[in-house]
């Protein structure tokens, strides 16, 4: 996937604003106010959270991943756009970050999150 694409992507999901709010080429993706995505548009690369078990075994399987750069590494994967990743794989990572930032909302926010 192209930064295109996940932007596109990305701009799916319900309830998701983009800003840059820490400089001008890093694009952010939120859901209710929460980062599930940050976008390097210079340096062609995407940063997604997801379980720290599955992080592991991502970096482990792919050198395109490597601990987020700038986040909580436990936390965090950044994944070079060099096509080495399937693209359905960036798909599925960005779906379980977004689906991850959802679950961990506070309830009040997840219904009103579902009422949109």
């Amino acid at each position: 996937m192209n930064i295109e694409e996940i932007r596109d992507y990305c701009l799916l999901k319900r309830a998701v604003t983009e800003s840059f709010p820490f400089e001008e080429t890093t694009l952010v993706f939120k859901v209710m106010n929460k980062m599930f995505c940050l976008l390097s548009l210079d340096e062609a690369r995407v940063n997604l959270k997801n379980s720290p078990e599955k992080n592991i075994e991502l970096r482990a399987h792919y050198p395109a991943i490597i601990p987020g750069c700038h986040m909580n590494k436990e936390h965090w994967n950044t994944i070079g756009l060099d096509g080495t990743i399937p693209p359905n794989l960036i798909k599925e990572l960005i779906d379980e970050s977004y689906g991850l930032i959802v679950k961990n909302l506070p309830k009040k926010r997840q219904e009103e999150l579902n009422n949109l």
